[in-house]
């Protein structure tokens, strides 16, 4: 018998693959294409106070090996996320992690304050990478002391686990997640997307209606890796790693770099049944190399 399973601050997962917050939504969309119950975990959209519109189209183009995206954290806000998203995606049994995102230490208490009375939700995400928003997300990411007042923030309304999401448009990232454990993180979330554009030749005009945009894909997976296996060894708290993740090989990857889960992003929207590929690839692989729990690969990649 394959055990997949791990664990995140208590949180049980039945595997390591966690549904990234960038393209899961609220589960809808998915859930007409794929089975939410293949994921370990699932991290929703990420959720502001107030419903917000997003950028201007267009908001996505494709690159080499990746995808850029400017969507600007749209979505209907953190009340309606409350009382309609969460309650239709507790049905799959499937740990919830919500993705926060407030343009204020304020902002960021009170969306844990108002998550807090919610019913199913395993942890908090708290988005301080998000590179589409003019203010807010990747200032708290791209500086340890606003880092650790954000975390801390949420932290003073939220009792849960609490997941803070890295960007590595950082110039040192290992400092932005020494903060967010002090500040009260239990769980690390890495790498967001690198910030980046693309200009059509005949219009001579940037791509993007927001000019630049977030990029993923496997192009950002080297450096994803690189980031989490100098996290991994900085930080005592468990590690979901995340970028460019298109095959169980990748997963591997990033489990022997120090993550405990691994997250899914753009890779959903080339195939959404790519989880279930990965774990039946997972289970074949663990077969043939005589391993029978995948917790003890994490961190091979760094120990002595």
């Amino acid at each position: 018998m394959i055990d997949l399973s791990t664990e995140l601050a208590g949180i049980r997962l039945a595997n390591p693959l966690v549904a990234a917050s960038g393209v899961f939504g609220y589960g809808e969309e998915y859930a007409r294409l794929g089975d939410i119950r293949w994921f370990g975990a699932v991290s929703v959209k990420g959720t502001t106070l107030e419903p917000r519109e997003g950028n201007p189209p267009p908001r996505v183009c494709e690159t080499p090996s990746g995808m850029l995206n400017s969507i600007g954290l749209e979505n209907p806000g953190a009340e309606v996320a409350a009382r309609k998203k969460i309650p239709w995606l507790r049905q799959f049994g499937v740990p919830i992690i919500v993705n926060i995102s407030g343009n204020t230490y304020e902002e960021f208490s009170e969306l844990g304050a108002i998550f807090s009375d919610v019913e199913g939700i395993s942890a908090l995400e708290v988005n301080v990478s998000c590179p589409n928003v003019a203010s807010g997300g990747l200032t708290f990411g791209m500086d340890a002391r606003s880092s650790y007042r954000a975390t801390l923030s949420v932290r003073k309304t939220w009792k849960g686990p609490l997941i803070v999401k890295l960007t590595p448009n950082s110039p040192d990232i290992v400092s932005i997640a020494r903060a967010a454990v002090e500040g009260g993180a239990d769980i690390l979330s890495l790498i967001n997307t690198l910030i980046g554009m693309a200009i059509d030749i005949k219009t001579r005009r940037p791509v993007l209606g927001n000019v630049t945009g977030g990029l993923s894909g496997p192009a950002i997976k080297p450096v994803a890796l690189r980031c989490v296996y100098q996290v991994s060894q900085a930080v005592e708290v468990p590690i979901i790693g995340m970028g460019g993740v298109s095959s169980y090989r990748d997963v591997l990857e990033f489990i022997m770099a120090g993550a405990s889960a691994v997250g899914i992003g753009a890779g959903l929207l080339v195939d959404p049944l790519l989880p279930k590929k990965i774990l039946a690839d997972l289970e074949e692989y663990c077969r043939e190399e005589g391993i029978a729990t995948l917790t003890g690969l994490t961190g091979c990649a760094w120990r002595e």
